[in-house]
C-alpha cells in the first residue's frame, strides 16, 4: 500500500482488494477498466502490449485480421460485472459511478452495472479526435493469386475507397450509473451527501453537458516515465468529480492505471482510493501522486 496526504493506492487485482473496503464508505466512482480488446483484459501485459502499439502504432478494437469475436463484449461483461458487484456494496447510497468504454462494448459496460444494481441514469462521452482505423481491401485483392490481373482491376474500381467499417472515432463513452438512493433526493442528499450534481460546474460556461469536449492528455500528462497506452486527460476528470462529489469526498478507481484519478483528486482537493493490477503502472501513478501533491503544496 502506498499511503499518501490526500489518499492510498494498492497494488493487486481489483476483484480482490475491493473485498477489503468497507460498506457505504465511498462517494464516487471514476474509472476506466481494460476493455478486452486486442490483449486489454484481465490477463493485461504491458510489454506485450507496448510491443503491438510500436509495430502498428495503435492498439485496436478487434483482433488480428480484423476477425469480429463476440465473446470479446461477453467476456468483458462478465469481469466487469464481478467487479461491479463490489462497487455498488462500496459506494454509499445515491452514489455515482462513471465507467469508460469502447463504443462497440458500451452496452456490455452498460449491462454489467445494471445486472448488479445500479441505475443507468445516462450516456456520457468524451469527444476528441482519434486516429481512423479503417483498413482499405485493396491489398487482399491485390494478393489473390487465383485472380487475374484483370480481374483484380475491375474488383478494384468497383470498390472505389471503400473501407472496413470504422469511422474516425470521436468519441469515447462513459456509463454514468447511480446507486439507488434512500427515499428522496433531499433524503439522501442530507444524509449522504450523494445523489444530486452540481451544475455550476461547466467547460465552455455554458449549462454541463453529456458530449464533453476535452482535448487528449497533454505532453505533460504523458512525461517520458508515463507511457501508459490509455491516459485519460486530468482536466476531463477533473471535471466529472466537480460535478459529481463535494470536497474531501473519497473517489474509487479501482483501474488506477497512471494515476489521472487520484492526480484529479488532489487538484480538486477530494480524497482518493485506487487500486492498479501491474506493478510498472502503480510505480508511475504513484509519482504522480507525489508530484502533483508537491505541486499543490507550493500554491
Amino acid at each position: 500500500m502506498f499511503k499518501s496526504e490526500q489518499g492510498s493506492t494498492f497494488l493487486g487485482d481489483a476483484r480482490a482488494v475491493l473485498k477489503k473496503v468497507e460498506d457505504n464508505s465511498v462517494d464516487l466512482i471514476i474509472t476506466d477498466p481494460p476493455y478486452f480488446i486486442d490483449g486489454m483484459g484481465d490477463d493485461w501485459d504491458n510489454v506485450r502490449l507496448k510491443a503491438k502499439s510500436s509495430k502498428s502504432g495503435v492498439i485496436g478494437g478487434r483482433p488480428i485480421g480484423m476477425k469480429f469475436d463476440k465473446n470479446q463484449g461477453y467476456q468483458f461483461q462478465t469481469f466487469l460485472t464481478s467487479v461491479a458487484e463490489d462497487l455498488i456494496r462500496c459506494l454509499k447510497p445515491g452514489g455515482f459511478a462513471v465507467c469508460f468504454s469502447q463504443a462497440r462494448l458500451y452496452h456490455r459496460a452498460a449491462c454489467a452495472f445494471e445486472d448488479t444494481g445500479f441505475e443507468i441514469r445516462d450516456m456520457f462521452a468524451w469527444h476528441h479526435n482519434g486516429q481512423a482505423k479503417a483498413f482499405s481491401q485493396s491489398h487482399f485483392v491485390r494478393k489473390n493469386k487465383r485472380l487475374s490481373e484483370d480481374e483484380k482491376k475491375v474488383i478494384l474500381k468497383e470498390l472505389g475507397n471503400r473501407k472496413t467499417p470504422q469511422l474516425k472515432p470521436q468519441l469515447e463513452p462513459m456509463v454514468f450509473a447511480q446507486k439507488p438512493k434512500e427515499g428522496t433526493f433531499v433524503d439522501n442528499w442530507m444524509k449522504w451527501k450523494t445523489g444530486l450534481i452540481d451544475v455550476e460546474v461547466s467547460l465552455d460556461a455554458s449549462f454541463p453537458g453529456n458530449l464533453m469536449a476535452v482535448s487528449r492528455p497533454s505532453k505533460t500528462e504523458k512525461r517520458p516515465y508515463n507511457d501508459h497506452l490509455t491516459v485519460k486527460p486530468v482536466t476531463l476528470l477533473s471535471h466529472l468529480i466537480r460535478i459529481l462529489s463535494i470536497p474531501d469526498q473519497v473517489v474509487l478507481d479501482p483501474f488506477l492505471g497512471s494515476g489521472s484519478t487520484a492526480v484529479a483528486c488532489i487538484q480538486t482537493g477530494r480524497r482518493f482510493l485506487g487500486i492498479e493490477k501491474e506493478e510498472e503502472n502503480y510505480k508511475i501513478a504513484n509519482r504522480r501522486i507525489e508530484e502533483a501533491e508537491s505541486q499543490k503544496s507550493l500554491i
